[in-house]
């Protein structure tokens, strides 16, 4: 290939290559290496005015250089104050340009300087000329790599004049090194070529992994589902809006949303129908995403947001109640039509909590609060929870360190036959007396060794008692116990559950497990195991408070039943048209599956003949006993006034 050819095709593929390098990285490689070069420069021109100033006229061996020198100090300066991250693309573009122009304009001026030196002096003068120009079109390709077009510039500009005096002399040995210096330029050139290819597939390669990075970064961080943020990205942001905060003294808030209503969708229409309503309940909240607001989703059917600016506690609340109400309104589905429901839970930055696992923990109690209290709403942490926090954890800590065996009981509430007029079961509710809280209402002390993992313990603990109460008591009276929904979870618990009724000696057919919606919800196929393990054994299974949960009527058809226990809510309602109707509903649906209805709750006369009048056979409530030691309960049963005690099936037939 001809020289020119290859110069050619090296400097097209230089200038392909150059449309695809960002100009500021070019900038960043360059600034490395021009002041270096400006200074070379600037001492190979002074020691060639040295050795010519002997013979060749003042301008030309000072006044000339002492001008390029200025001019290239000046330049360097220039680059080396340079700040190439700070230039837009189009900004670090023009630099270019001009570099490479000004280039073209120092190599015409010193390769023109060069030459007019070279008529003076002897043959050693002359080659300290060849060697100038040797030299300077070293150090431009070295020092130029990473802007090819300038540095075919000067090897352009620069070999042509010398080639052209060369060979205008006459002098073989000009002409000679002419010739030697060329062929070792284009080896240079071609090094120059090889090594700016590879800095531009260096560059696209980093470029790449930089996108793939930001790309994986972006999928780490979004949830595939919704397309919103995700758990990993909320808590990235909510360490740094504390950190923010925190330095700046300024305030923010943490709200946590939880469906009402999804598991019971997910259960009856399917998985897929249950994305679905999560995908729509995620393009919801998403029009709430602005600056300052932080829109995710945790897991689940659960949902954080971070409000950076949050504005007054009306003003935040305000806006949070618009984000359940935006998840309450109906979702269509095809044919299938849903209602969620949403409640949510509100924490404020500092006063809630100054560490992310505390103010996520104060958020997640205020929705549990919500839910409990103002369901579709939502509640703002505040000192009366942190003091209800600070109470359940002392009963946690009261709890670790008791001696349950010595300090729980059971007391037992009879439950009526009206049929019969006599107590055909009772049920056994726990209590617990601490030595140092005193009397913990069971709803507490149960709910802490929930959460700090005792239940399991406490049930069996609680279950022998109960059993070895029950020997005492007659044949005919049957014993009705609680399972939690964490035991109902566990098959190891359920395992040692119907080893302890074994064990007892007692007859499991005078046994009933009370279960409530709450338990199978949390594992439906788990709890339908453990109910079939229990019949199998021959204990019956009650539903307790039912008509309280949102799928009800669905466990009742799926599971195997023997009884429904009749909320206390509803029978408080009884006196009214509305309660009356679901009483009576309930009660049919009751008759129809061939299961026994209990009514719970029941205080007054008027209430017992009203569940007895639309056909509810078991009452219980503090009419027909209050929950006592079963000592006491021995001696109403054995008390020879036991019978006026009890009531008589004509009193409720009146």
């Amino acid at each position: 290939m001809k020289p020119s050819n290859y110069f050619r095709l090296t400097l097209t593929g230089m200038l392909r290559s150059a449309t695809n390098m960002p100009p500021t990285r070019q900038l960043v490689e360059l600034q490395k290496q021009i002041p270096t070069l400006y200074g070379l420069l600037s001492a190979n021109a002074c020691a060639l005015a040295a050795t010519h100033y002997p013979f060749a006229p003042p301008a030309l061996t000072l006044g000339l250089p002492g001008a390029l020198i200025v001019v290239c100090l000046t330049r360097g300066l220039q680059w080396w104050r340079l700040r190439p991250e700070t230039l837009s693309a189009a900004q670090a573009t023009r630099q270019l340009r001009r570099t490479s122009v000004l280039t073209a304009i120092f190599s015409v001026a010193f390769v023109s300087w060069a030459m007019a030196l070279n008529v003076y002096g002897g043959p050693y003068e002359q080659g300290h000329v060849a060697i100038f120009v040797a030299i300077t079109v070293i150090a431009c390709i070295f020092c130029l790599t990473h802007l090819p077009i300038a540095a075919f510039l000067v090897t352009g500009i620069v070999m042509s004049v010398f080639l052209f005096c060369c060979i205008a002399s006459g002098n073989p040995v000009f002409l000679a090194i002419a010739v030697n210096t060329t062929f070792v330029t284009a080896v240079m050139m071609r090094v120059l070529s090889n090594n700016y290819r590879a800095f531009v597939q260096l560059v696209a390669s980093q470029a790449e992994a930089s996108r793939l990075s930001e790309e994986n970064a972006r999928l780490a961080h979004t949830d595939s589902l919704t397309g919103l943020p995700n758990r990993r990205y909320f808590f990235l942001r909510l360490d740094e809006a504390i950190r923010d905060s925190t330095s700046s003294d300024t305030r923010f808030a943490l709200a946590i949303f939880d469906l009402d209503r999804f598991k019971p969708i997910n259960d009856t229409y399917g998985h897929n129908v249950g994305d679905r309503v999560l995908a729509e309940t995620g393009r919801r909240l998403a029009a709430f995403a602005r600056v300052g607001v932080i829109v995710t989703r945790l897991g689940g059917d659960e949902f954080g947001v971070l409000v950076l600016s949050p504005g007054s506690p009306e003003e935040i609340i305000a806006f949070c109640d618009g984000i359940c109400a935006a998840l309450q309104k109906p979702i269509l589905l095809g044919d299938i039509r849903v209602i969620t429901g949403c409640s949510g839970g509100l924490a404020k930055f500092p006063r809630a909590g100054r560490e992310a696992d505390e103010l996520f923990d104060r958020a997640d109690y205020a929705l549990y609060h919500s839910k409990e209290h103002r369901r579709g709403m939502t509640t703002l942490f505040s000192q009366e929870h942190e003091d209800a926090i600070r109470a359940e954890r002392a009963v946690e800590a009261a709890l670790r360190t008791a001696d349950l065996a010595a300090e729980t009981e059971m007391h037992y509430q009879p439950i009526l036959d009206t049929e019969t007029g006599e107590i055909a079961l009772v049920e056994g509710l726990a209590r617990w007396t601490s030595p140092t809280l005193g009397r913990i209402p069971p709803d507490r002390f149960i709910a802490a060794a929930e959460r700090c993992g005792m239940i399991h313990a406490m049930t069996l603990l609680l279950l022998r008692k109960a059993l070895a109460d029950c020997a005492r008591l007659p044949p005919d009276i049957g014993l009705s116990f609680n399972l939690s929904a964490h035991d109902l979870a566990s098959p190891e618990t359920m395992v040692a559950i119907l080893a302890a009724v074994t064990e007892s000696g007692l007859n499991p057919r005078r046994l009933t497990m009370e279960l409530t919606e709450t338990a199978l919800m949390r594992d439906f196929d788990q709890a339908k195991a453990a109910i079939n393990a229990l019949r199998a054994l021959g204990i019956k299974i009650a539903l307790d408070d039912f008509g309280t949960g949102y799928s009800s009527l669905g466990y009742v058809h799926r599971l195997p039943l023997d009884k429904i226990k009749i909320d206390r809510s509803f029978m408080a309602d009884i006196d009214t048209d509305r309660g009356c109707s679901l009483v009576s509903t309930i009660l049919d649906l009751c008759q129809n599956l061939g299961l026994d209805g209990i009514a719970e709750g029941v205080e007054t006369f008027d209430q017992l003949e009203a569940a007895h009048r639309h056909g509810c056979r078991y009452i219980q409530g503090y009419l027909i006993g209050k929950p006592m030691p079963v000592a006491d309960l021995l001696r109403t049963l054995h008390s020879p006034s036991a019978s006026t005690q009890r009531l008589p099936v004509h009193a409720m037939a009146r």
